[in-house]
């Protein structure tokens, strides 16, 4: 089981890797139609880019669901791991500007995938630690449900707060 999980895990890294850089760029690809929208980053704030490593984890994790079955932590260790690269892009990004000033966007597109791997590699450890306490799974899972309708709602009733703001254009949301 513990190499499956490893195996589970690097591909989950790989579809998220591989499906978020196509998300960046599908709502420009797609003529900009609003139904892509929620699912697709609309410009280059920091919370965009948060969108686009959300989706494709939850999506996967739904996925891998299936076939973790006989862990009930699974949600538990699936919200620990995708709040982890939540939080490390926006901490990346701006620990980064903060100390050095705008940064190029090789920088920006490597933030994306540290994020990524930092939340998988988090994921795994939790995986191979056994079952951890996970007193509520079905919460766990609520809570990346409401994720999810965060990021659906922002993207057309965008807050304007640093975090939603587009640095190239200085607008927000669609």
């Amino acid at each position: 089981m513990k190499r499956q999980v490893g195996l589970w895990q690097l591909m989950g890294f790989a579809v998220t890797a591989l499906s978020g850089t196509l998300l960046h760029f599908l709502y420009g690809w797609s003529g900009e139609q609003v139904w892509i929208a929620p699912f697709s980053g609309i410009n280059e704030s920091t919370w965009e880019h948060m969108k686009i490593l959300f989706w494709p984890m939850f999506l996967y994790a739904i996925v891998q669901s299936f076939f973790f079955k006989d862990r009930n932590d699974f949600w538990c260790i699936k919200r620990k791991g995708i709040l982890a690269g939540l939080v490390s892009i926006p901490v990346l990004f701006y620990t980064y500007n903060g100390v050095i000033g705008k940064s190029p966007d090789w920088i920006n597109i490597a933030i994306f995938f540290i994020s990524a791997a930092l939340a998988y590699i988090y994921e795994t450890k939790l995986f191979l630690a056994d079952e951890i306490a996970c007193k509520r799974p079905k919460f766990a899972f609520a809570i990346l449900s409401f994720i999810a309708v965060l990021f659906i709602f922002f993207t057309f009733k965008t807050p304007e707060i640093g975090i939603f703001k587009d640095p190239l254009t200085g607008t927000y949301g669609i």
